[in-house]
């Protein structure tokens, strides 16, 4: 199979879909992977080290889109990549469709074979070609949002984990699992006052075991989040629905309460974010202030370790990218029924359920779909 990898061009995204390890470990498989020059320029990957992988470096990506099976991304593709993308090609990336409609009927019109790293199952549970960036992103929340608490940045003035005499800062993070634990991890490592919420009893409890006294936990009714919120000097939305939008979870009403210059991360914002007034923002342009509060809601976050997060990115693209062009999807889809899940559009069609009955698409069955 020939594989391509375009440049990211999503704004200020350094990523890159194959590092020159993966093409080699593609080209020894016997593919032939093709590198649009400069792709790997962000992680500090050059051409010449593509080449000497045994990749073939292209100048157009226009000719890519046009000659190559399968596409690997990073990031979900922009419009004019969508505008190459054809019937019967693979694309293979971070898609996140159910709140942007827009891309979902590009994709849909191109007829391509859409598979999305995020809505791919693990044997174990969990999402595994999401963990990677979910651990990026909630170790970097706390170090976005300590940046935006500054005066300077708009925010309280606040040093999260205080000096002695001064109370450290407050933060609430809403969701206990990969991001939030991450999160909890950078913010009680900075010795902020730590609380972290979830609907879940079990992970409460395994969040509460494992950080026992240098964090709190707290059952995320209604009301206990709004009380949560109303005290917060940061709260961090870290709250996943497999493939569907995020819940709002903190309405504007709520911003009310809280301190002036307080600080919402919204690590959701992927998702359509999980906070009313929540709205994605770039790596130039982080935050936006509604009603005294500060958002930092950045929609490729682990873009700005552009390095870390491509290697860590790969370690869990790269196998079923090889199974992929090893077997065709459709026989690498057959043979695990976790990487089937990743399947979002097939032929002009739907398949994802949630994606499906966020937009109001009639379902392609995955099943169907393979078959």
């Amino acid at each position: 199979m020939r594989i391509g990898c375009p440049r990211e061009i999503k704004n200020r995204e350094y990523r890159v879909g194959l590092t020159p390890e993966s093409a080699k470990e593609l080209i020894a498989n016997g593919h032939e992977v093709w590198v649009e020059t400069g792709a790997g320029a962000g992680i500090g990957a050059y051409d010449a080290q593509y080449v000497a992988s045994g990749a073939k470096v292209i100048d157009k990506v226009e000719d890519i889109f046009a000659e190559c099976e399968m596409i690997v991304k990073v990031k979900e593709p922009q419009p004019e990549e969508i505008a190459r993308l054809r019937e019967g090609q693979i694309l293979y990336t971070y898609l996140h469709l159910a709140p942007d409609a827009a891309q979902t009927e590009g994709l849909v019109k191109s007829g391509c074979t859409a598979i999305a790293y995020e809505t791919v199952t693990g044997p174990r549970g969990g999402l595994p070609l999401l963990k990677p960036m979910s651990q990026v992103a909630g170790r970097m929340s706390i170090q976005a949002g300590a940046n935006a608490l500054e005066k300077v940045h708009g925010g309280r003035g606040v040093l999260l984990g205080g000096v002695p005499g001064v109370l450290p800062g407050k933060v609430v993070i809403i969701g206990g699992g990969v991001v939030g634990f991450n999160a909890a991890q950078m913010s009680a490592g900075l010795g902020a006052s730590t609380m972290i919420m979830d609907l879940d009893p079990e992970v409460l409890e395994k969040v509460g075991t494992h950080f026992e006294s240098r964090a709190s936990t707290r059952f995320a009714s209604k009301a206990n989040l709004e009380q949560a919120v109303a005290q917060a000097d940061m709260v961090v939305g870290a709250v996943l629905v497999p493939g569907a939008a995020a819940p709002k979870l903190v309405s504007r009403a709520m911003l009310k309460t809280m301190k002036p210059g307080a600080v919402l991360v919204d690590v959701a914002i992927d998702q359509g974010g999980c906070f009313e007034t929540s709205k994605p923002t770039t790596h130039d342009n982080p935050t936006y202030v509604v009603d005294d509060i500060v958002h930092y809601c950045v929609a490729n976050m682990p873009g700005a370790v552009s390095r870390t997060s491509t290697y860590a990115l790969n370690n869990v693209t790269l196998p079923h990218a090889i199974r992929i062009a090893n077997l065709g999807w459709k026989e690498a889809m057959r043979r695990d029924r976790h990487l089937a899940q990743g399947l979002n559009v097939h032929a002009g069609r739907v398949t994802y359920p949630a994606v499906a009955s966020e937009l109001g698409y009639d379902l392609l069955p995955i099943e169907e779909a393979i078959a």
